[in-house]
């Protein structure tokens, strides 16, 4: 056997050795995120395995190129640096270092699980319903808030609301004018452009359209049953309300209101947008409430993060 031969099958044994191993192969990340390099480890041979911290930070890089300067690991924990200042992981808080000895004041923010589709209707458990009802009770209204130091800093606003106002523009949308930040309205723009277009070759999206009523856009106000702003407090959401709802239920909070049991109202008994208008937004970076645990199915908000973390990166980013 001459020597090219043996060689041959050397490296045929080799692979069959590592392809037979005991251990099972991870799964490497998205390549969106995490580069080719990244997906192995210093010695080239396991797939990585990123952290949940790396992950977010990550996606928050990703998600604002315009206004994260750079993402790293520092003081043993995961990093974004935003206009000369670093706001870390900690547990999901997104704190500044010097807000560190305050740790205990702050909720997490909800960097949370986003599915492609609607997942299939399934009974709930009796520790989910447990959970739901709980959120209903009198007095369950938290007590933290979430931190605001880093959307303060990546939108420019202020806990000042004449300042923050300065922030917002109008919108013309179908004819009806809404208040956003001004760095979506082109991105919004080029959003009521497609629907008007999908809508002239859909009669049920143009009937979507012409039912709408009500924008909300900014709003300063905390979110609902909560001591943390709302994100139409920094312009970045959208509500579309129809003048009829004609029975259907779209937020879980007014549901729960006069129906006990709201988590139990099917996708067929709630107000949804068109298919292709919630696609849409979502390439555009924007999130749909309604595949929220806590429905809100009129509402839509810039979260690309949101979406980068489940692997459903926006192609109009």
């Amino acid at each position: 056997m001459n020597k090219k031969i043996a060689a041959i099958i050397l490296i045929i044994i080799i692979g069959m050795i590592y392809s037979c191993g005991s251990k099972p192969a991870a799964k490497p990340f998205n390549n969106y995120l995490f580069g080719e390099a990244d997906n192995k480890d210093q010695l080239g041979s396991e797939p990585y395995i990123p952290t949940r911290a790396e992950i977010v930070i990550k996606a928050i890089l990703k998600a604002y190129p315009d206004k994260i300067e750079k993402a790293e690991f520092r003081n043993n924990d995961w990093a974004v640096l935003l206009k000369g200042t670093w706001y870390y992981y900690s547990d999901g808080k997104m704190l500044p270092e010097n807000e560190f000895v305050n740790t205990a004041k702050y909720r997490t923010y909800q960097f949370y699980d986003y599915p492609d589709e609607l997942p299939q209707w399934t009974p709930f458990s009796p520790e989910e319903i447990e959970e739901y009802k709980n959120l209903t009770n009198a007095g369950s209204q938290s007590t933290t808030r979430r931190s605001n130091f880093f959307l303060d800093a990546l939108w420019q606003v202020s806990s000042n609301q004449i300042e923050t106002e300065k922030l917002m523009d109008y919108i013309s949308f179908f004819g009806k004018y809404v208040k956003m930040h001004k760095s979506l309205i082109d991105k919004l723009e080029q959003i009521e452009k497609q629907i008007a277009a999908m809508g002239r070759a859909d009669r049920q999206i143009q009937a979507w359209i012409n039912s709408i009523d009500i924008f909300e856009g900014y709003n300063w106000r905390n979110i609902a049953e909560s001591q943390s702003r709302s994100y139409h407090s920094y312009g970045i959401a959208i509500d579309f309300l129809p003048s009829n709802l004609n029975g259907k239920q779209t937020y879980w909070l007014w549901t729960s209101q006069y129906r006990e049991d709201w988590w139990n109202v099917t996708y067929s008994e709630r107000y949804h947008p068109p298919a292709a208008v919630i696609r849409l937004f979502e390439s555009y970076g924007f999130i749909w409430g309604g595949k929220w645990d806590l429905f809100d199915t009129m509402h839509f908000e810039y979260r690309p993060e949101i979406l980068i973390i489940n692997e459903l990166p926006p192609s109009n980013l």
